[in-house]
């Protein structure tokens, strides 16, 4: 298969997702949202305290904002491009959304946000494939006044101006200590094929982190962790060798790719009763896998309210007005025992949401 068809395959797996979505978004109804604020700004051991946010009514002008995401590969990003898009319209802003095509193209990411600065866009929103790997860039895009907010993925840079994103720490520790409870020390052994996603990606890194604290001490044995891109594909591939390898396995723990891709691998070896499956965060897919029963559990970042904080935190930031800079929505862990109660267009894309590269 060539890249154009791998290309079409993953979006239409995208879009295959979003319409397992039931239910629709207004516009004005998302806010005042459960938070939490980071004091001191960036700080890896600030202190987390809740707020309820609200963003601004409207921008004064219409602001032009570049968004740069790693790629459009799974709904997860077509979450947050909903959360982008539609708080643009609502503020009034103009946004440019551009798709770097993986993990593996950090050049063609700095590449388009360095087409985003010469064309004169007034803020870029970036969910960035490298932790380091922006940082000579966004040294000249800082120079020349250009408010930088880091959206999602996380970004190391002394020169980012706000922060829209959770940490992912607590996404992999939630998950961990999803299974930790379940298999306490004093219990029998289980072991857990962890696929965490593309190595040296700061997000992919802190969820890794989290996860192998979490089980630290308990019943839970986690094989070593299989990185790659989070293309269908890749991880399709990755559970297929450690299923080869560990005919005593229990658990399918990783990213939400890692774990829609497994219902299928597993549903077809007949392994579906024996192997359970949990992802770090939540998309469409893995909405419907816990609904239906072949997903156990994933906790939920709310990424379309992160998309939604991005775009509030740069236009404040072009304005001169109080900024939240450092914010993220409330973390919680989703399975079958609350899935009914969750505010669903919140945390996922709308049924039939397309994604959008413009809002003019």
């Amino acid at each position: 298969m060539n890249g154009i068809s791998l290309r079409v395959s993953f979006v239409s797996s995208v879009f295959a997702a979003a319409l397992m979505w039931q239910g629709g978004a207004h516009a004005a109804d998302w806010f005042p949202y459960k938070a939490e604020v980071t004091d001191p700004p960036f700080a890896v051991d600030g202190k987390q305290s809740p707020i309820d946010y609200t963003p601004q009514a409207k921008a004064s002008k219409k602001w032009d904002i570049c968004v740069s995401f790693p790629h459009m590969k799974d709904a997860y990003f077509l979450g947050a491009d909903y959360g982008v898009t539609e708080e643009a319209k609502r503020q009034g802003v103009k946004m440019t959304l551009a798709d770097a095509g993986g993990y593996t193209h950090l050049a063609r990411q700095i590449s388009q946000i360095e087409d985003c600065v010469a064309r004169g866009a007034d803020a870029v929103v970036i969910v960035s494939i490298s932790g380091d790997g922006l940082n000579s860039v966004l040294e000249t895009v800082a120079a020349k006044k250009v408010p930088i907010i880091d959206l999602i993925n996380g970004i190391n840079s002394p020169n980012v101006s706000a922060k829209s994103l959770v940490s992912f720490y607590t996404m992999g520790h939630s998950t961990g200590e999803y299974l930790a409870r379940k298999h306490p020390a004093d219990s029998p052994e289980v072991k857990v094929g962890w696929f965490p996603g593309p190595a040296g990606a700061a997000w992919v890194e802190a969820a890794n982190k989290g996860f192998m604290a979490a089980v630290e001490g308990s019943a839970v044995k986690v094989l070593d962790p299989k990185y790659g891109d989070t293309g269908k594909e890749v991880q399709s591939q990755l559970v297929e060798d450690v299923l080869q390898g560990n005919p005593d396995l229990a658990y399918v723990a990783g990213t939400a790719v890692t774990a829609e891709a497994a219902v299928g691998i597993l549903r077809s070896r007949n392994l579906d009763k024996k192997v359970k499956l949990l992802s770090f965060y939540m998309t469409p897919g893995v909405y419907d896998g816990i609904q239906r029963g072949r997903i156990i559990a994933a906790p939920a970042d709310s990424v379309v309210i992160q998309g939604r904080i991005a775009i509030d935190q740069a236009v404040r930031l072009l304005e001169g007005k109080e900024v939240k800079r450092h914010v993220g929505p409330k973390i919680f862990m989703v399975d079958s025992d609350n899935i009914k109660t969750v505010k669903l267009t919140d945390i996922l894309p709308p049924k039939g949401f397309r994604p959008v590269f413009e809002v003019k």
